[in-house]
Order: C-alpha cells, then sequence, then structure tokens
C-alpha cells in the first residue's frame, strides 16, 4: 500500500547549491536510479563555479529537472523557502529536502518516501536513530553535531533526535499548515525551525534511519556564524515556549 500511495503522488527534491558542480551530475544521476519518476528543482545561489550552468545543461537532457536561478547567496533556508513555494505553486504532493554534496543518499530516498506514504506530515532522514549512522565525519563533527540535538532536545521539549538532520519529505499539505512567509532562519537553524513548527501544528514526524556519507568533493559550508545562529535561535525559542507553555512537548499527538 505505501510503494502504491508514494508511486501516485507529485514528488520533488529541492536541492539548493552552491559551487557543487563537481556533485551535481553524480548526484542527479543517483537520483534518476533510485527514484526515476521523482522531479528536481535545483535552486542555485548565482554559484560562481558555473553549477547553475551545469543544472541547466541537465535540465535540458532530462524532463524531470527544473533550475531556479537566484542572484545572491542568501542563506539555505531562503534558497528552501523559495524551492518550496514554488513547489507548492505547481501542485507537488510531496517536497524532498536533499543536500547537492552527496552525503544524503539518493538510494535512502524510497525509505523516506514509504515513510511519507505511510501517513507521516514529516519525514526525517536520521543519523541518530537505531540502524543511523555516519561514515567519514571526523570525530569532532560528529561530537559537534550528536551535541547539539541533544540540546534541541532539552531546549525545545522534543523527542525527534535528529531535528539538525536536512534529507527530509514534508507533505505539501504540512508546509501550508505551518506557513512559509514568517519563516527567517537563513542557515542549518532553519531545519530545527522547521521541526518546531511542524511539531507545535500537532503533526506527525517519522525518523528514518539513514547512512550519512561526508562529502568527497568540494567544501562544507558550515562556519561559526551558521553554529552561533542556531544556538542563539534555540535558546530564544526554548525560553518563549516554555514561557508560554507552548512546547512541542505539548503540542505532540
Amino acid at each position: 500500500m505505501a510503494d502504491s500511495a508514494a508511486d501516485t503522488s507529485r514528488v520533488i527534491i529541492v536541492m539548493p547549491t552552491y559551487n557543487e558542480r563537481q556533485n551535481l551530475e553524480i548526484m542527479a544521476g543517483r537520483i534518476r536510479e533510485s527514484t526515476p519518476g521523482v522531479d528536481v528543482l535545483v535552486v542555485d545561489d548565482n554559484s560562481p563555479d558555473g553549477t547553475g550552468d551545469l543544472a541547466d545543461k541537465i535540465a535540458e537532457g532530462d524532463s524531470h529537472v527544473q533550475v531556479m536561478h537566484r542572484t545572491e547567496k542568501a542563506g539555505l533556508g531562503r534558497a528552501y523557502i523559495a524551492g518550496f513555494t514554488w513547489a507548492l505553486e505547481q501542485g507537488y504532493d510531496a517536497v524532498v529536502e536533499m543536500d547537492a554534496d552527496g552525503s544524503h543518499r539518493p538510494e535512502d530516498l524510497p525509505k523516506l518516501l514509504a515513510a511519507y506514504a505511510d501517513g507521516a506530515d514529516a519525514v526525517i532522514g536520521s543519523r541518530y536513530v537505531p540502524g543511523g549512522t555516519v561514515v567519514n565525519w571526523p570525530k569532532s563533527r560528529e561530537f559537534l553535531s550528536r551535541g547539539a540535538n541533544i540540546y534541541n532536545r532539552i531546549m525545545l521539549g522534543t523527542r525527534v533526535r535528529d531535528a539538525t538532520g536536512g534529507f527530509r519529505v514534508y507533505r505539501a499539505q504540512t508546509l501550508r499548515t505551518i506557513g512559509l512567509d514568517n519563516i527567517e532562519s537563513a542557515g542549518y537553524c532553519f531545519q530545527i525551525d522547521m521541526t518546531l513548527r511542524v511539531l507545535q501544528s500537532g503533526l506527525k514526524i517519522v525518523e528514518v534511519p539513514i547512512t550519512f556519507v561526508e562529502r568527497e568533493r568540494g567544501s562544507s559550508k558550515m562556519s561559526n556564524d551558521v553554529i552561533r545562529e542556531a544556538f542563539l535561535r534555540v535558546a530564544q525559542w526554548g525560553v518563549t515556549a516554555w514561557l508560554h507553555g507552548t512546547t512541542a512537548a505539548s503540542k505532540k499527538r
């Protein structure tokens, strides 16, 4: 039943890019092999390495690929919001988040889509539930990631194990319910922001174990500013929620 439901849904992957020319064509090929019927929207933030031009060439040869060109690098969250908005306007049933650097394996996407088809309002490909794993990450980076997720659970009162994970499926109605117009998170705390909004709307999140693989080509976009933004925003959201009695835990089904 889950497979047939997934097969009849219009699904699109929103994939932000900035200087991912080395990875984009490889990822496009792997997506086509693992999920042939899924569409892809590349959202390029005016990459100086020519990623946008390469995306256009891929789209010319693959009717499942579309490209959105943005004029500046305005942050991961803004790129996703632009892609989500376009996907909703085009009538897609499910919207997928996936990094272009190869860390999110397209081969894991069918598992996420199966959870969506089983009724989840949002699905997170999780590194930190049983069966999830991280490959080739420095121990310091994994320690930071795990610590951030513990911090999130304490501050926000959630049970989500990987709120910072960026491999996701959202039901279109979920995005409409939480609203996209007032989301201001620009960096990686966008993922935490979206998690919190889904839970506070009383919707169901399912975590599916994935294998997360450190990129082999190109450089990470993580920075101290991104980490600082996430730390401060989570603290602000947590304090506000506890003061008003609107923690994610109080809203869960």
